[in-house]
């Protein structure tokens, strides 16, 4: 069943490239997907479930780009393709942009607040991160990576600030673009090399 859930998703998002979100028809999703509409609401219980679905698969997208800039480099590259990788993936998904910024407008699907309805065969899912969550995700995955086996509570709290302002600076740049030197040149300027 993961390969339907993957068609619909797809297909969901496909759909809402071309369209509003509240133009979005169930069955059209579930055609275009190649299953049948009640597959589609066995795997998540109505639009709102699709939705959340959509906007959660937005997400876990962002935070495994974020661990894919984490991986390799030095501690400065990494940060810098952190933040690279935050203003890309917002300028490339709306739902990633809408994720980062709080801003959701009334093409997208709105973020489903509360607990959803969940199919009986599903387990619920935990809430959606909200801007200041992901901030904070981005920032502790950063400091953890960037950590080394000597660093002592000081420089990790140092090192925290020192990754906040680099995600704080990245979202900067998802609202008013950067000019001149881009993302690199303003960590390289703004954020303190003491920590690391």
């Amino acid at each position: 069943m993961a390969a339907a859930r993957e068609s619909l998703l797809d297909a969901a998002g496909a759909a809402l490239a071309r369209r509003p979100w509240p133009a979005v028809r169930m069955v059209d999703v579930a055609a275009a997907a190649g299953v049948s509409r009640q597959t589609l609401y066995n795997e998540f219980g109505g639009k709102d479930g699709l939705a959340r679905a959509l906007v959660r698969r937005a997400a876990d997208g962002y935070l495994a780009g974020v661990e894919r800039a984490l991986a390799g480099g030095g501690d400065w590259e990494r940060l810098t393709a952190v933040a690279e990788w935050t203003a890309a993936a917002a300028q490339e998904d709306a739902l990633v942009r809408a994720l980062l910024t709080g801003c959701w407008s009334e093409r997208l699907p709105a973020p489903p607040r509360g607990p959803a309805p969940v199919p009986a065969q599903r387990r619920p899912e935990p809430p959606l991160p909200s801007p200041p969550d992901l901030v904070r995700i981005v920032r502790d995955r950063a400091v953890t990576a960037l950590s080394g086996p000597g660093t002592t509570p000081a420089a990790t709290v140092e090192l925290a600030r020192s990754c906040e302002l680099v995600v704080r600076l990245a979202l900067s740049c998802v609202t008013a673009p950067p000019g001149e030197g881009g993302i690199a040149g303003l960590i390289r300027t703004a954020a303190p090399r003491t920590a690391l």
